[in-house]
């Protein structure tokens, strides 16, 4: 009697209930498959990171006693699917039955449904144990609802977990610190170095170009920064509650050249493919809030927390309340390609620039960066979402569709009509110039409104408005915005059309 476990290359959970006991009778699963390198063309440290923490996992489990088959890319046998391969190892195996964990991707979940709903084997799939809460749970709290508010979601978590709270109340009496952070950062507190893993994945590298897997970005010297073992991802953890969670919130919004990483955590790919638990993230920061409250106000701390137990579960929880519909969500009609810079970075917007380039070199970006510099500009811009969710899903290291799709259709382009985000999130050179020091270093002006030094944000800002008009006039959370579009002089609203269809027109050559 043989059972064959599935262990995708997002569910590197060694926390998991499977691996507390060792059993001759279970063999555990990884693979390397086209099925998920070709999906889109991703990062080269994305596919590099997520294949040496999976043989790093393999091995951890072999050293512990565990039986484990690993099919690499280039393994012969490899049918490159999760069904081809498993098909052959439940018929190599002579395997009587077949478990998996529940994927988080709704794609990899109806094509694992499917097979196993053609075997005449037993099949199980259980949870990840990684969530704080079940998929369901959102979609259960807002059942009715037309729009899904996170804050009140976000409460209700802190409630239900017993997490920043002093007798059932908000610990310092409010839910939310926002206006304690988001400063422009002015270098007055130094950037610490983040913590570089240096693993040498130049046999990786060598593969994928083997292999013909089409990739994009850059891995200096094959070495890549991003923890890929349970043991590096605490250390991350540790690293970042010690030196960059003082002042995480305080800045977290800043956009600067003074550093690509400024005081974020990085632990983003550490969580997502599992070898971090949300909650051990949580509890490390709070602990570290407790033990030196002099040095870690309690808006650091909330504002860190309500990234992992707010905005990531709500994330989840829109996902597959919303799937498969939401991935094909246009609101707003927007079908322009994406411009080719947005491979290259190739562009004279110096705040486009900067965000492109350091994706392609890092795999990395900081929030605001992707939603109110690249997201913001594409959804000026008109860009098709399917475009910008290939772009983001692809280039990023963290970048899984359940979390992708709901940031990018939802947050960032409001392809949902406002399920998520209850209103555009777009802004003109103003917000970009009063949140970084790009704008100094720009050949095009932040205060200049049109002309050919006109920063592109500031026409293109009210272009949105102005041909969205019938869809999002009656929004309240920007009736001030049509206010003042509508005291313009007609020949300033002209020239600000005229330059912003032009805009359009050649956005290949900003």
């Amino acid at each position: 009697m043989t059972t064959l476990r599935l262990i995708l290359g997002d569910q590197l959970n060694a926390q998991h209930s499977w691996f507390q006991e060792v059993r001759p009778d279970v063999t555990y699963v990884l693979m390397e498959v086209r099925q998920e390198t070709d999906a889109v063309r991703h990062h080269l440290q994305k596919v590099v990171a997520f294949f040496a923490a999976m043989r790093s996992f393999a091995e951890r489990l072999r050293q512990q006693g565990h039986r484990v088959v690993y099919l690499t890319l280039d393994d012969p046998q490899n049918q490159q699917t999760f069904p081809g391969n498993l098909q052959a190892l439940l018929r190599a195996h002579q395997a009587t039955r077949l478990e998996w964990m529940l994927p988080d991707e709704w794609r990899v979940d109806q094509q694992l449904q499917e097979f196993a709903a053609s075997l005449e084997i037993e099949t199980e799939a259980v949870d990840s144990e990684h969530f704080f809460e079940p998929r369901e749970t959102l979609a259960t709290l807002f059942r009715g609802k037309k729009t899904y508010l996170m804050e009140s979601f976000y409460r209700k978590m802190r409630q239900k977990h017993q997490i920043l709270l002093d007798a059932g109340k908000p610990v310092g009496g409010k839910w939310n610190y926002d206006q304690d952070n988001r400063q422009r950062y002015d270098g007055a507190v130094p950037l610490p170095e983040p913590l570089h893993f240096h693993r040498d994945v130049s046999e990786l590298v060598q593969l994928l170009h083997e292999q013909g897997v089409v990739t994009m970005g850059h891995l200096a010297d094959h070495d890549l920064m991003w923890p890929t073992t349970r043991e590096q991802a605490l250390q991350a953890l540790e690293a970042f509650v010690q030196e960059r969670l003082p002042f995480f919130g305080t800045y977290q919004d800043a956009l600067t050249e003074a550093g690509p990483f400024l005081f974020h955590s990085l632990l983003s790919f550490a969580l997502n493919v599992k070898l971090l638990h949300p909650r051990e993230v949580v509890e490390a920061a709070v602990q570290a809030w407790e033990q030196r409250p002099d040095v870690i106000s309690l808006a650091q701390v909330e504002g860190f927390v309500r990234q992992i137990l707010g905005w990531r579960e709500f994330m989840r929880g829109v996902y597959w309340a919303q799937m498969p519909e939401y991935r094909s969500m246009n609101f707003l009609e927007h079908d322009r390609p994406l411009p080719a810079w947005f491979w290259t970075g190739d562009t004279k917007m110096r705040c486009l620039q900067q965000a492109i380039t350091q994706s392609l070199q890092h795999a990395y970006a900081h929030h605001i960066q992707r939603l109110m510099v690249t997201g913001n500009f594409a959804l000026l811009a008109g860009i098709d979402p399917d475009a910008v969710d290939a772009w983001y899903l692809g280039i990023y290291v963290d970048a899984l569709e359940w979390v992708e799709v709901t940031n990018t259709r939802g947050m960032s382009q409001f392809a949902d009509g406002g399920l998520v985000a209850t209103k555009p999130y777009v802004a003109s050179a103003n917000y970009l110039n009063r949140m970084g020091d790009h704008c100094t270093r720009c050949p095009y002006d932040p205060k200049l409104k049109t002309g050919p030094r006109a920063c592109p944000f500031n026409a293109l800002y009210w272009d949105f408005f102005d041909r969205h008009r019938a869809r999002l006039q009656r929004n309240p959370r920007i009736g001030m915005t049509y206010r003042t579009w509508d005291r313009m002089a007609p020949e300033a609203q002209q020239q600000l059309l005229q330059q912003a269809s032009w805009i359009r027109d050649h956005l290949e050559a900003l």
